[in-house]
């Protein structure tokens, strides 16, 4: 049997791939329970600054396999519920990796695949990525966060047209509303997401968690909360090694080697 998940290392970035092509990368059991190791063990890998997620063939992901969906229409409410919390453990590891998860996306984002896409930090996707709230055209109503994201970029009507009808949407539509970070060409989006990755990767890591935390927080906190969270992040940046070398190397005019901060950090670790 295939692994469920494929990770290969690109200098500091880990690019982790959904391997089922011949079914346009379906979520499987097994991808629920390899994709959120596959992320700790990125997330405890000194070695690795950033991480990209995409897919093997095609497509990213077409989200959930139907034949399994089939099965647990049979099963009790709450052993059909486990299910979805399978699902929604792996989204929660996406937000609470410390390190930035950037999406690339060719052919079809669908269903509970377009979730887990928009649960990534950013976002490349081909100008051949289709996306689309699938759920409604099996008679399902959506999982996986996708109302919760998707309501972050667009408006009530719009958001409601999306999931009821099920109607994809194309990687320049989705550009345009704000929720792809970058379009490219066909065939470009791994290269793409992983450039974009390794600018990422020679950032200063504790800074860059920090700042996800944030960004993650920002729609839901009240200002106040949202203040308190930034004075918090700034208060341990300000004490924290990187912010010593950000502004020696400011003052030196030189630029910021926070690589050589991690270097140390693992050397100490051992």
């Amino acid at each position: 049997m295939n692994e469920p998940i494929l990770a290969h290392r690109d200098g500091a970035v880990q690019v982790l791939s959904f391997n089922n092509p011949t079914a346009r990368n379906a979520l499987t059991a097994e991808v629920y329970q390899a994709l959120p190791a596959a992320l700790e063990a990125a997330q405890n890998d000194p070695e690795v600054g950033a991480i990209v997620l995409t897919g093997v063939g095609s497509a990213f992901c077409a989200g959930g396999d139907l034949n399994r969906l089939a099965q647990r229409r049979a099963m009790p409410p709450a052993e059909r519920r486990a299910g979805i919390e399978s699902l929604h453990a792996l989204i929660r590891a996406i937000g609470d990796c410390g390190k930035p998860v950037i999406a690339a996306v060719e052919g079809a984002a669908a269903g509970a695949g377009l979730s887990i896409a928009l649960a990534c930090d950013m976002l490349v996707a081909a100008r051949n990525a289709s996306f689309s709230v699938a759920y409604v055209k099996v008679g399902l109503s959506p999982d996986g966060g996708a109302t919760a994201f998707l309501s972050e970029f667009v408006s009530r009507q719009l958001l409601t047209e999306l999931c009821m009808t099920g109607k994809p949407v194309t990687g320049e539509r989705m550009h345009a509303l704000g929720v792809v970070n970058r379009l490219v060409e066909q065939g470009g989006a791994l290269a793409e997401a992983t450039a974009m990755a390794q600018a990422l990767a020679a950032g200063p890591e504790r800074a860059i968690a920090r700042i996800k935390s944030l960004c993650r927080h920002a729609n839901e906190n009240s200002v106040d909360a949202q203040l308190d969270l930034e004075a918090r992040y700034m208060t341990e940046s300000l004490g924290d090694d990187e912010a010593a070398e950000g502004i020696a190397a400011f003052f030196g005019k030189r630029p910021a080697d926070f690589s050589a901060l991690r270097r140390v950090a693992d050397v100490n670790s051992h």
